[in-house]
């Protein structure tokens, strides 16, 4: 198993392997405190994808690919994933407002 080093290569191509192949398609993460780094595995049992990192910035980027991965499994494979962005995400809920007092 080779480790892709291009989050965006990472990305693209675990987007392919699971729109050919959803029924079989797993996604894991594995987190090492003691090194401080991240695995993420895309794997149909054929073919295995791997991306490691040791960055906290690329956190974020997990938490865009996790909502991709969330957008394909709940609306099918052949949804749009234009749309799913983690900062889009993170402005719409800053903007909501309570029932409280209004001003």
């Amino acid at each position: 198993m080779v480790y892709i080093t291009s989050w965006d290569e990472f990305v693209e191509r675990s987007v392919q392997l699971f729109r050919a192949d959803p029924d079989s398609t797993r996604y894991a993460m594995k987190y090492r405190h003691s090194e401080g780094k991240l695995v993420l595995k895309v794997t149909d049992n054929i073919q295995c994808l791997k991306f490691k990192t040791d960055q906290t910035q690329d956190a974020k980027k997990m938490e865009k690919l996790n909502n991709i991965f969330f957008t394909l499994m709940a609306r099918g494979p052949d949804a749009d994933i234009s749309e799913v962005t983690g900062k889009e995400q993170m402005e719409t809920q800053a903007t909501k407002r309570g029932r409280g007092r209004k001003q």
